[in-house]
């Protein structure tokens, strides 16, 4: 598939293109438990029915439940009562157009829509592996794919065929780049020290599903709340990543043997004269930009600043999605008409409604995810449910980080079935965050333990649609890979990364640290 990678097919060979019939197995029990669900729309959609039958039987029922630690009784609403129908009537709409991640999402995605569709974000990728030594080659790779869900999507295509590249180019096994990429763009996807359109989506579902409990008005929640730790994550995930890659994966791939006649070169990986021009001059242009953000923040007494000088809160942390969009609209216009990629105001109008047009399906599921979330609270059933679980959780002694291990391990199995990550924290986030809450760990703490599921498992889940574009790019090297055979060597990382990351998640837990700016381990 040469038009898909823009890599030329090879014809070299490697081991290792055994199939393993336990393995199959396995692959095709989740493979047919994924076919099974619903699509996600359809999905919420039944489940909002569900929420309308089950509290109206509790309303009409008369049950009512007391958060632990207050004198605060509330009674269960139901939606198909007289009380319920007008409620609904008169939100339907305001439950969608208030729902926190649409507005941040789409403003991202438009712009990060642009510095994709200009050749800006392939050109950054280029311009940092092609000079990279041999010896560093998979922790480079490694590492910038654990930044890649600022790309969203786009990572998991560009990257692993210009991994591939590169580890040719060096003498290197290509498929231990390809595989290695994206491997590591998946499994660690929702680390990075960059910030885009899913932290968006995370922190908006974060903040309507808390807002359930009297504790949520106390709280700063903002994109930054798990900054910290995702940015410490992306640093030693990217390491292992390497490590796994260079002493685990390519000595299982053997020797790689190229087609007759063919070099290894770095030609391909070469910028041209106007990429490096275009590059620099938007890395200059965003320099000044962000210096000029910092200016008006950091100095005592800047106008940036928050309530009596403090960083936090301040207008740059809740305004940070502005700030990103300034940063990625002046750097996709900066780079695509430096290069001519973008020739009038046509052009970026059409790049960046193109990218919110690919957003469609989406912005679907969100309108039935924000009425699902919207009953949950008025009919206080999310405050219900959280209540029982924190109660499930102590009976049985799951209390501390134990709760948290136990909550990352569901949603690492969840996640190999249902891969979209707005649909898996829309569904678990109203019942867990409040949950957590109420045994004193915060949203930051919940959104940062799902982080960890929602990633971990999604390299070898057959329902992850990039599955099968990478064994196509894989088959360019060894024509009779199979889908068993690949999803062996992505399951040589998901332990690894899921345990490791639980235990940088555990160090943040015990040692007390802020997992971002204002966001601490505990509620209080």
């Amino acid at each position: 598939m040469p038009a898909v990678t823009g890599l030329p097919a090879p014809g070299g060979t490697s081991p290792d293109k055994e199939r393993r019939g336990g393995l199959d197995r396995v692959l095709s029990f989740i493979e047919r438990a994924g076919n099974a669900l619903p699509n996600p729309i359809v999905l919420f959609a039944g489940l909002f029915a569900l929420l309308a039958v089950v509290s109206t039987v509790l309303a009409l029922a008369g049950v009512s439940v007391t958060v632990p630690g207050t004198d605060d009784t509330k009674s269960i609403g139901g939606l198909l009562t007289g009380e319920g129908l007008r409620w609904l009537l008169e939100n339907l709409i305001p439950n969608f157009v208030t729902f926190p991640p649409i507005g941040a999402v789409l403003v991202l995605m438009m712009v990060v829509g642009l510095a994709e569709k200009t050749g800006l974000l392939e050109t950054a990728m280029r311009a940092t592996l092609a000079r990279v030594p041999r010896a560093a080659l998979p922790y480079a790779v490694a590492i910038i794919a654990s930044q890649a869900h600022m790309m969203s999507d786009v990572g998991a295509i560009v990257l692993p065929p210009l991994a591939a590249l590169v580890f040719k180019s060096a003498g290197r096994h290509p498929v231990a780049g390809l595989i290695g990429g994206f491997a590591c763009v998946t499994a660690g996807y929702a680390a990075g020290f960059t910030i885009g359109s899913l932290d968006a989506l995370y922190v908006g579902i974060t903040q309507q599903a808390a807002s359930v409990l009297p504790a949520a008005e106390g709280l700063h929640i903002h994109v930054l709340i798990n900054y910290f730790f995702t940015a410490a994550s992306s640093v030693v995930l990217g390491l292992l990543g390497g490590f796994l890659i260079s002493r685990v994966l390519e000595p299982r791939l053997g020797t790689y043997h190229a087609a007759e006649g063919e070099e290894a070169t770095g030609e391909d990986l070469a910028l041209t004269r106007v990429q490096r021009k275009g590059l620099a001059v938007t890395c200059a242009v965003v320099g000044v930009y962000l210096a000029a953000v910092l200016a008006l923040w950091l100095p005592p007494g800047a106008p940036l600043r928050g309530e009596g000088g403090a960083f936090v809160p301040s207008p740059v942390l809740t305004g940070v999605v502005p700030v990103l969009f300034g940063a990625f609209l002046l750097a996709g216009l900066t780079y695509g008409f430096t290069v001519k990629q973008l020739t009038g105001t046509e052009d970026v109008v059409t790049a960046m409604t193109d990218s919110v047009k690919n957003m469609s399906g989406y912005i679907v599921m969100m309108f039935f995810a924000a009425q699902v979330i919207a009953v949950f609270t008025w009919s206080n059933l999310g405050v219900l449910l959280a209540v029982k679980a924190a109660a499930l959780f102590n009976s049985i002694g799951v209390t501390g980080f134990w709760a948290i291990i136990a909550f990352v391990l569901l949603a690492s199995c969840l996640n190999l079935v249902i891969l979209s990550g707005s649909a898996l924290w829309s569904l678990v986030g109203p019942v867990f965050i409040p949950a957590f809450m109420l045994m004193d760990m915060s949203p930051a703490l919940s959104q940062a333990a799902f982080r960890i599921g929602d990633s971990a498992t999604g390299a070898i889940t057959p329902m992850n649609p990039y599955l099968l574009l990478v064994l196509a790019m894989v088959r360019e090297y060894e024509p009779e890979a199979r889908l068993g055979t690949l999803i062996s060597r992505l399951a040589i990382f998901v332990v690894p990364f899921l345990v490791v990351w639980l235990a940088i998640l555990g160090i943040f837990y015990g040692l007390d640290l802020p997992l971002g700016p204002g966001a601490h381990i505990g509620v209080k």
